[in-house]
């Protein structure tokens, strides 16, 4: 009887967590065929006797992507989709959210013919990122660090200048001066402080080096390095978190994804736009908005279109604004050079539409 129930099966929605699946299965009339929790193991079991092809659909979240990549091993069909497109579909709606309840979301979202899915990751793929996040951890462990001794020093009357650098420079001296009034024992606290920082140093060096070697050895990601404000860095997340830059149908919707164009609130055919939507991944907007401020703050000292077009879009509508249209410019750019067979050329004049399409421009009449 269950291996006729299980044939059954034409979609699945699963609502992951750590020890235990929710699992929300419906055949082909959308009549439900098994709503039930696994253990993980019995999971794929189960999974493994379902027909090949079958839509296992799960929320994009910790420890998808490898179950996914399990169940693609296993013959069928394994999809993420986005929290905020599941919402919508939970019949109880916000109060009413269990495990049962977001799994049937998660299957009903799953059948919708125009739901977007988030890409499988492969194993390279993580493996890269996993050096950014420790990278970014160390970051802002640093950053922590760093006002957890100003703000130590600051209370035996030793202040200095805002920069890293200029503490860096002075803490041993401080440590070790016997003119300050610092006890012994605050000394061994901002020794070992000091020591903490040095060694936050070192593991942020190993990480910068493999995000080097990364873009040495990857053709896309030594391709996107050449960019104005795209750094090695940047480089090396863009392509390690996108994967296929093809499931995007054209520049304009990748800029979408990744929230660097305007929000809008639209209606009568008045358009209304706001600010950027800031969707997507925050990591990599953030790293582009952050080499774009590098790019437009040395512009003048370029004479190619870009830089040429960035001074004089600064002049009219602001530094910041600026510094947005360059991120969503190259994150165009990014999609053209890494789909195409193409370089990236500063100077470039695009063609308009019309020869791009073959036919001549017409006169005016």
């Amino acid at each position: 009887m269950a291996e006729i129930t299980r044939a059954l099966v034409a979609r699945v929605g699963v609502d992951l967590s750590k020890r235990v699946f929710q699992v929300h299965a419906v055949d082909r009339s959308g009549r439900v065929v098994q709503a039930r929790a696994m253990p993980p193991d019995r999971f794929y079991a189960w999974c493994a006797e379902l027909p090949a092809g079958c839509l296992v659909a799960m929320e994009a979240c910790g420890g998808a992507h490898h179950v996914a990549r399990r169940l693609q091993l296993l013959g069928l069909d394994a999809r993420l989709i986005a929290g905020h497109f599941v919402s919508p579909y939970r019949m109880a709606g916000k109060r009413g959210k269990n495990d049962a309840n977001d799994a049937a979301a998660i299957c009903e979202a799953a059948g919708r013919p125009h739901m977007r899915f988030v890409p499988v990751k492969t194993v390279e793929q993580q493996g890269q990122l996993s050096v950014h996040r420790l990278r970014e951890g160390y970051k802002e462990e640093r950053t922590a660090l760093i006002n957890r001794i100003r703000g130590l020093l600051a209370e035996f009357g030793l202040v200095f200048p805002r920069s890293p650098e200029a503490l860096r420079a002075v803490l041993a001296e401080v440590i070790e001066d016997a003119g300050n009034e610092l006890p012994g024992v605050a000394r061994l606290a901002l020794q070992r402080a000091h020591l903490h920082w040095i060694d936050i140093e070192l593991q942020m060096a190993w990480c910068d080096q493999r995000i080097a070697s990364h873009v040495r050895s990857d053709e896309r990601a030594k391709k996107a390095s050449t960019l104005l404000g795209v750094g090695p860095t940047t480089a090396s997340a863009v392509v390690a978190s996108v994967g296929d830059f093809k499931q995007f149908a054209n520049a304009r919707q990748f800029c979408a994804w990744m929230g660097l164009v305007p929000s809008q609130n639209s209606t009568g055919g008045k358009a209304r736009l706001g600010r950027i939507t800031k969707r997507g991944d925050d990591y990599l907007r953030t790293l582009l908005i952050q080499g774009a401020k590098s790019a437009v703050m040395s512009a003048g000292k370029r004479s190619d279109r870009i830089s040429q077009w960035l001074v004089q879009l600064k002049e009219r509508v602001g530094w910041q604004k600026a510094v947005v249209a360059l991120a969503n410019k190259n994150a165009r750019i990014l999609w053209a050079v890494l789909t195409g067979d193409v370089a990236f050329d500063p100077d470039h004049v695009p063609q308009p539409p019309a020869a791009r399409s073959g036919l001549e421009p017409q006169p005016a009449a």
